[in-house]
């Protein structure tokens, strides 16, 4: 049986969500324990709506969490006994196998990196996450593909991204069955000296490491194209790509209600293109991801969205679990010290 550590403080819509997905994850049948780490007087009270199995399902108490508005190091210093730290504590000790949060993502990355010891060679921690592409992608058919890193950086080297580039490949082939992802950089055109010189010495790197099927570089056309499966940039560029991405769904689906509003016309053209409009949702739709993977660390990591529902908690630790199954940190580990 798999043990998750998962906060259930921190995101959106409070606790609620995560007891509820939590509780969804106790009722299927995968070998997998939940431990709910928080606040027993809020969580109980919500556990006794659910349906669950007691014996899959335990609360771990403590009086305090790290707010989404708060800077996550000084929240974490003044709280030792947070919900993040104690969730992270659990997993650095052996008492379970992987970690999953949907509060503060800097609060879940520092908890992480305080409590949890990092696979040998990785010298920066990458938050992937997957995108949506035109393209699909391995042998079930993925309409998506990995970006890496997207918010746990803000500068790196070429030997950063030369690791990121290993970790999402052996992420991609772990967890998307890809047997041979192509891994590419994020630059400003596809030739190899393009781009800053740390993305310059990260193509020759990457293009004499034989365990890496690296196919060059690749600019931001080509990442809604999923030209390729693995996208490697520093996490400031990321970001700001991830929340652009995140935000094509939403402007999709306004400027339909809008155009629905306003004439004939365009109700029977909206209607002719309502099932374009629904994959483009459900290809952009993170819920159904679970989580994104903080990659780096000798035990998972996985992120799940602010805003998300029981049913993206469910995912999410669906998502850590197939991490500790298929030994995610071993791929990692052997990839760095195979050179790739």
């Amino acid at each position: 049986m798999i043990t998750i550590a998962l906060d259930a403080m921190g995101p959106d819509a409070g606790p609620a969500v995560v007891v509820e997905g939590a509780a969804q994850v106790s009722r299927e049948e995968a070998p997998i324990r939940t431990l709910l780490v928080g606040d027993r007087d809020q969580i109980v009270p919500l556990l006794k709506r659910q349906s669950y199995d007691p014996q899959r399902l335990e609360v771990v108490h403590c009086t305090d969490w790290v707010r989404q508005d708060e800077k996550p190091g000084p929240a974490l210093d003044a709280r030792p006994q947070c919900s993040a730290l104690v969730a992270a504590e659990i997993v650095g000790r052996g008492d379970a196998d992987a970690l999953v949060g949907a509060g503060s993502t800097g609060a879940l990355i520092l908890s992480a990196s305080r409590k949890l010891e990092r696979v040998e060679g990785v010298r920066r921690c990458a938050l992937a996450t997957v995108h949506p592409t035109e393209q699909q992608h391995g042998p079930h058919d993925d309409p998506f593909a990995l970006m890496l890193d997207v918010g746990a950086t803000l500068t790196v080297d070429a030997e950063d991204l030369v690791s990121f580039a290993v970790m999402g490949s052996a992420y991609s082939r772990i967890i998307s069955s890809i047997e041979q992802p192509r891994v590419a950089l994020l630059s400003n055109g596809t030739e190899p000296t393009k781009g800053t010189p740390a993305i310059v010495e990260a193509h020759r790197l990457l293009s004499e490491m034989p365990g890496i099927n690296f196919v060059g570089n690749v600019e931001g056309l080509d990442i809604p194209r999923g030209t390729v499966d693995v996208v490697v940039c520093e996490g400031f560029l990321g970001n700001v790509v991830l929340k652009m991405l995140e935000g094509v769904s939403e402007v999709v689906s306004d400027i339909a209600k809008d155009a629905y509003a306003r004439k004939f016309l365009w109700k029977l053209g909206l209607m002719m293109l309502s099932e374009g409009i629904r994959q483009i949702r459900t290809m952009t739709d993170w819920r159904q991801y679970g989580g994104a993977p903080v990659l780096g660390f000798t035990r998972p990591v996985i992120k799940a969205h602010g805003r998300s529902n029981a049913w993206a908690i469910r995912n999410a630790i669906r998502v850590a679990r197939k991490t500790v199954e298929r030994d995610l940190a071993g791929a990692i580990r052997a990839g760095l010290a195979g050179g790739g």
